[in-house]
Order: C-alpha cells, then structure tokens, then sequence
C-alpha cells in the first residue's frame, strides 16, 4: 500500500476542481481558479525543493 501513484489522484482533483469552478463560476472562475492552481503549485515546489525547478523529477 506504500506504492500508492498520487499524480493521477491529484490530476483528477485539480481537474474537478476547476470543472466545478467553470460550471458554477464562469470563465473568470476557471481562469482564477487555474493560475491560483499554478502559484500554488510553484510555491509548494520551492518549498519542498528550496528552488525553482520545473523539470520532471528523476529516481
């Protein structure tokens, strides 16, 4: 159960999400909604990294 792929898990999130926001919201829902999405995703990078680094991680 440790081997558990959480990129798909939280694609499909991200995705209802912003299904959601455009549906309830409008475009300007969605739009806010998507680049709220990539500040986050940056700032939780460099967190976890302490760089900014947009490559795709390598085991």
């Amino acid at each position: 159960m440790n081997n558990i792929q959480w990129t798909p898990i939280i694609g499909m999130a991200v995705g209802l999400v912003l299904g959601m926001a455009g549906a309830f919201g409008g475009l300007g829902a969605f739009l806010l909604v998507l680049v709220l999405g990539a500040v986050g995703f940056l700032i939780g990078r460099v967190v976890e990294t302490g760089e900014i680094n947009l490559s795709p991680r390598r085991k």
